[in-house]
């Protein structure tokens, strides 16, 4: 009854960020003190991930490297190049813009999982692939921060690097241990973990409107122009990259969604500790937005693969 309780607790993630984002607004003082706290809640969901995860999730990696090169290579080269280009095209003020580059640069999201197996795609292949691009992370997520955004604010490589490894890979390894030393536990409670990452997602969103409920009110439409503009883009040329490295039709679609996902909260985090609260706007709002495009696309997809059969 539990486990029920919690598989749809974590399925209407959309409805709790909406509800914390109202509480970040209207009473900020409610959220506000908690900031100091937002690595380890990140942390605590990073370690959840990872047990959720077993060993048998990276034989995908093992056994086709190439494709999860390739997949990973569209990760890390499609989204900051869409970035880069939006913040030309719609001149985005300096925070907004290195908020938007970091959305951009961490990896996919682990939500984009089950966008996948929505889809009826390859969830084998989605999983292996974001369990990649998290564990290059550390590198890529600062480097291209810093490249693309150093014109627009002073970015810190090294301790960015160091905040990534401890709130990402060390929980991450740890979730492994845990996972694969307990196995049993960790599947008798596999649903607290989804029920834990969607109620920080909602936290960090919430915590994001409440830091800037003053900035809030000067900032234009166009900030909503390039995250979904990000995000669209992002799908249809996953899709299309997919394509060109000649997938079959279930890994084109996978690409396109963990190309298209981003791990948003990740990047909210990041810009809270290391640029400024403005900068997480951009990410928050890309955690919500993926996440309803990511379902409208996977249900099209799957609906279309029913009419098929």
């Amino acid at each position: 009854m539990l486990n029920k309780i919690l598989e749809k607790f974590a399925k209407l993630l959309v409805v709790w960020v909406v509800l914390a984002a109202a509480v970040g607004y209207f009473i900020p003082r409610a959220l506000v003190p908690l900031k100091p706290f937002t690595d380890w809640l990140f942390a605590l969901t990073m370690f959840g991930i990872g047990c959720l995860l077993s060993l048998n999730d990276f034989l995908p990696i093992l056994k086709k490297p190439k494709l999860i090169f390739l997949g990973t290579a569209a990760q890390f080269v499609i989204m900051p190049l869409l970035a880069f280009i939006i913040i030309k095209l719609l001149n985005l003020p300096p925070a907004l813009a290195v908020g938007l580059i970091l959305a951009a640069a961490v990896p996919d999201a682990m939500a984009a999982g089950v966008m996948s197996y929505l889809a009826e795609a390859d969830v084998a292949f989605s999983v292996a692939l974001t369990t990649a691009t998290t564990l290059v992370s550390p590198i890529i997520t600062p480097a291209l921060t810093y490249f693309l955004g150093k014109q627009y604010i002073p970015i810190q490589f090294w301790p960015m690097l160091q905040s990534i490894m401890m709130m990402v890979i060390l929980p991450l390894l740890l979730g492994l241990l845990v996972q694969h030393r307990f196995n049993k536990l960790t599947t008798r409670i596999k649903p607290v973990f989804p029920a834990l990452s969607t109620l920080f997602i909602a936290f960090i969103c919430g915590l994001v409107v409440a830091l800037n409920k003053d900035a809030l009110g000067k900032v234009t439409g166009m900030i909503f122009v390039a995250v979904i503009s990000l995000n669209v883009l992002g799908l249809v040329l996953g899709y299309l990259a997919g394509k060109g490295f000649r997938f079959n039709l279930e890994q084109r679609r996978t690409l396109a969604i963990n190309v298209g996902m981003q791990n948003a909260g990740m990047g909210a985090v990041l810009a809270i500790k290391h640029i400024s609260a403005e900068a997480a706007i951009p990410n928050a709002l890309f955690a919500t937005w993926c996440i309803i495009s990511a379902a409208i696309l996977a249900g099209i997809w799957s609906a279309k693969k029913r009419r098929k059969g």
